[in-house]
């Protein structure tokens, strides 16, 4: 048989097998691994039987590899195996599997197996084919591409393996392990190169073959570098992700910088000098990721030791916040450069978002905080904590207690409480804020509290400036007003509602102004009342309209509109009257009318003082 012929029907029963479906895929091995290059190679039983393709990854002394051998069993096949040219290996050893070589490299390859089987390769060619079953018998093909082992199934597991001599043209190219038996209508027969290969592929390998090594240095395309918020929970052997922790450090914690040292094939280097260098006066100091390195002296740090992945950065002076750009250098060329901030002690707490509380009332409110900003969580005012580069500082309970200034409480604002504690330190966050609430006496008035913020672990105190802190007592009454007479066409308008107590004092905000009935014709509604919203902290509502209908203009003329709240217990309805100008500029026939009355007066003073002045005469 021609080899022309031999190929042509290969590749047929490979087609055939593939289309029918009769050539499976094994299922991943449950444990087993590549070690690194020039290691000691992995043991065949460590692997799965039928299941894993292993290659000898330690590298030859002499230039000659070693082959397999054939000992008989699973254990010790591949065990004094060598390769040659082998640069990188990936950890797998099912069918996925990738490895670089030199041009002309030889791998030697190996595997537990209990059925017959074949190894296939793309290029380059096959040797030293090999099996520890007594009864097995091995056939070659294809230019020595293909090699079947037959064997009787009741061997059990054994080891086979076989030497891979590379091309010498760079490319990519391809070894497969089969396994199983071949079907011969409804039964399975040893594989032959007429009756088919084995029908399982339990092994295959890809391998780039390159013309000259690129490893042993630093390559910035294998590398990765990120700051991370612990290193404690890095994962040997697996290398920084190059995403950047979004944690946020406060005062005392420190960050870490992990990185990776490995050559164009992911081979870790074996030798360098590492330096590194921080802005500010932050202190740092190498380590290996994956573990704690212990607190730096100094800013400047430099190191041999290829176990160094990772820079921890701490702030140079307790309680002071920092922010610091830390450059990491291999040989000389940086490769990595991170910017890092720490934040420090609370430095200064700000007062915002001030309600006004009813009379002997403590409640927060939880509408006013959600009209102010955006959170539905009782409070009368805001505290918003910063540090002394004005940086956003969290105050969970187990930073701190906030609390008021004792001497700045009166009888008729006697106490400060915090229901939420501030938990995030972003700037577009709801939860930067503090929320406080303040407990007023029986009578209406203010009072100027301070917020203190006490530090658990220094004992530093920060206090605020004096806010103004109003009590008074529910809404009574109510008025009504537009901010302007008259209005043209398109205008906007705001009409503004004031609620005052019995007293006359602006009314309490923590209760809403309830149900409301407000008709102005010829304005559209641009806001609206709620009844379960709550006034300003002036005691006002202030609602605003576009001038005009929404599918016309409106009419020139004088308007009256009627603003009616159910709440206030001495409330009236209130009347509005304002003008609306013709947007056009034309003259109503009343305006026409009044100028030609105006006019017939004018004249008739005139005759008048005419005739006065001829009876003079």
């Amino acid at each position: 048989m021609s080899k022309s012929t031999l190929r042509k029907r290969l590749s047929l029963v490979v087609i055939s097998a593939l289309t029918a479906g009769t050539l499976s895929v094994a299922s991943a091995p449950a444990a087993s691994a590549h070690g690194a290059v020039d290691s000691t190679n992995i043991v065949a039983t460590q692997g799965t039987v039928n299941g894993s393709l292993f290659t000898a990854t330690k590298l030859t002394t002499t230039g000659s590899v070693t082959a397999p051998g054939a000992t008989g069993t699973s254990a010790g096949i591949g065990v004094g195996a060598t390769s040659r040219g082998l640069l990188a290996k990936d950890t797998s050893s099912g069918t996925a599997q990738t490895a670089t070589v030199l041009a002309g490299g030889v791998l030697s390859l190996y595997a537990s197996v209990s059925t017959a089987t074949a190894f296939t390769v793309s290029g380059g060619s096959l040797s030293s084919v090999v099996g520890g079953a007594a009864a097995q018998t091995t056939a070659y093909a294809q230019d020595l591409k293909t090699a079947i082992l037959t064997y009787a199934a009741a061997v059990g597991a054994t080891g086979t393996g076989a030497v891979w001599t590379l091309p010498t043209t760079p490319g990519t190219y391809t070894v497969n392990l089969l396994s199983g038996y071949a079907a011969s209508g409804s039964t399975y027969v040893q594989p032959s190169f007429t009756v088919g290969l084995p029908p399982t592929l339990s092994g295959a390998m890809t391998v780039t073959v390159v013309a000259a090594s690129a490893g042993g240095t630093y390559s910035a395309a294998t590398n990765a570098c990120n700051t991370a918020a612990g290193t404690t929970a890095y994962s040997a052997g697996v290398y920084p992700t190059g995403i950047d922790s979004t944690a946020t450090k406060t005062n005392g914690d420190a960050w870490s910088i992990d990185y990776s040292l490995l050559d164009a094939y992911g081979v870790a280097l074996s030798s360098g000098a590492l330096t590194a260098t921080a802005t500010n006066g932050a202190l740092i100091n190498f380590g290996t990721a994956g573990t704690t390195p212990t607190a730096g002296s100094t800013s400047t740090i430099v190191s041999t030791s290829m176990s160094s992945t990772t820079v921890r950065v701490d702030q140079p002076t307790a309680g002071a916040p920092l922010t610091t750009t830390v450059t990491i250098s291999f040989n000389g060329a940086v490769i990595c450069t991170k910017t890092v901030t720490i934040r420090g002690a609370v430095d200064k707490l700000t007062i915002a978002n001030v309600g006004t509380q009813d009379l002997s009332g403590s409640a927060g409110a939880a509408q006013w905080m959600y009209q102010e900003i955006g959170l539905y969580s009782a409070g009368l005012f805001t505290v918003l904590a910063t540090d002394s580069a004005g940086n956003i500082v969290a105050t969970p309970a187990s930073l701190g207690a906030f609390s008021a200034d004792a001497a700045t409480l009166t009888p008729t604002v006697q106490a400060l409480t915090f229901p939420t504690l501030a938990s995030s330190t972003s700037s577009s966050s709801t939860s930067r804020f503090t929320l406080g609430s303040f407990t007023c006496g029986a009578v209406a008035g203010s009072g100027s509290p301070v917020v203190v913020f006490t530090a658990a672990a220094t004992g530093k105190i920060t206090k605020s400036a004096p806010f103004t802190a109003k009590c008074a007592d529910d809404a009574a009454t109510y008025s009504a007003s537009f901010d302007k007479a008259s209005y043209n066409n398109g205008d906007i308008a705001t009409l503004t509602v004031k609620f005052l107590d019995s007293k006359g004092n602006p009314a309490q905000n923590v209760t809403a102004y309830g149900a409301s009935s407000i008709v102005v014709p010829m304005m559209t509604a641009v806001s609206s009342t709620s009844a379960t919203a709550v006034t300003k902290a002036d005691g006002t509502l202030a609602l605003t309209y576009t001038v005009g209908l929404a599918t016309a203009a409106a009419t020139a003329g004088t308007y009256a509109g009627v603003v009616t709240f159910t709440t206030p217990s001495l409330g009236t309805t209130q009347a509005l009257k304002y003008s609306i100008v013709d947007p056009s500029g034309a003259v109503s026939n009343a305006d026409v009318l009044k100028s030609i009355v105006a006019l017939i007066a004018s004249i008739n003073k005139q005759i008048q003082a005419l005739q006065k002045l001829i009876l003079k005469k």
